[in-house]
C-alpha cells in the first residue's frame, strides 16, 4: 500500500513540476501561481521518492 501511495505522489509531483516550469518559463496559463506549482511538485516528488526508497510494502508477509 505504501508503494502505491509513493508511486502516486511521485507521478503527481512530476506532473506538477512540469506544469509549473512550463507556466513560469513558457506560454502556458494555469489557474494558480506557477511558482506554487513548482514548489508543490518538488515536495510531492521527493515525498513519493522517499516513500518508495525507505519503506517496505506492508502487503507482503
Amino acid at each position: 500500500m505504501i508503494k502505491i501511495l509513493g508511486f502516486i505522489l511521485t507521478i503527481a509531483g512530476g506532473i506538477g513540476l512540469v506544469m509549473g516550469i512550463l507556466a513560469a518559463f513558457g506560454n502556458m496559463e494555469v489557474g494558480m501561481s506557477p511558482w506554487a506549482l513548482i514548489i508543490l511538485g518538488i515536495v510531492f516528488f521527493f515525498a513519493g521518492i522517499g516513500l518508495l526508497k525507505n519503506r517496505k510494502d506492508t502487503d507482503q508477509t
